[in-house]
């Protein structure tokens, strides 16, 4: 099934590129949080949508453009999340640092996730604990890695006074910064061991993310040392959390 989806995440990638490279306009407009959504936002839903809806009929899908309400999902064990245009601000901004973000939820945990950026056509990929990264045509098994001093990976768009007080209290380390869920990556991969995170998430932001981490060796645990769960409840919200090697 994860290459099913891995390839439905490039047919979303798809349908957002031509937006981004000006083939069809981009239609911005605004939510009722003030975030901004996209014609690419939506046509990547509808592409997903269709195909999930194809290849697992009796699994549901929450997706961020398709908020399901409490009543219809609030029993629901085994669940599809996705946010089909991750990093709706680096697309505006066209900086590349976007992606489509796919994860299948089993009793609150990620057990499958796809994160593809369509710009570098990077696909991340993770199930039954394992996760790879393709890259021009070549997938290789992915695991985290120790580094001295760490390299902390933050968010461009979401800086806050609690990410520099913690910062600050780090000790020794090196920070770089990156859109989207790509900065689980960055910890997945090895090339960055710590991504803290106080800003406000949603679950569709995180969950496919979650799930290469998590695969890869690293810890996804809320700042009271509990691992990210996703059990639906009514808010989207997730609580602060960090990805850590450690």
């Amino acid at each position: 099934m994860l290459e099913h989806v891995c390839q439905l995440a490039r047919n979303a990638g798809d349908a957002i590129m031509q937006i981004y490279d000006g083939v069809k306009p981009m239609e911005i407009t605004s939510k009722q949080d003030d975030s901004p959504v996209t014609a690419a936002d939506i046509a990547a839903h509808v592409v997903i949508l269709e195909g999930l809806q194809a290849l697992t009929p009796d699994i549901p899908v929450l997706s961020e453009e398709d908020p399901q309400s409490w009543d219809v999902r609030q029993h629901w064990q085994r669940y599809w999340l996705v946010d089909p245009l991750d990093g709706t601000k680096e697309f505006i901004k066209r900086n590349g640092e976007f992606t489509v973000n796919i994860a299948l939820i089993d009793k609150g945990k990620p057990v499958l996730g796809v994160v593809y950026a369509p710009v570098m056509k990077v696909m991340y990929s993770a199930a039954e604990g394992k996760a790879w990264k393709e890259e021009c045509g070549i997938r290789k098994q992915i695991q985290v890695r120790d580094a001295r001093p760490p390299l902390v990976v933050i968010s461009r768009s979401h800086a806050d006074s609690e990410m520099k007080e913690y910062l600050q209290q780090l000790g020794e380390h090196q920070t770089t910064s990156i859109g989207s869920s790509l900065k689980f990556c960055l910890v997945a991969e090895g090339q960055a061991q710590l991504y803290p995170r106080f800003g406000p998430t949603n679950v569709w932001d995180t969950a496919a993310g979650h799930a290469v981490a998590a695969a890869a060796g690293a810890h996804v645990y809320d700042w009271q040392g509990k691992p990210l769960n996703y059990t639906p409840r009514e808010s989207f919200l997730n609580p602060g959390f960090r990805v850590s090697i450690y």
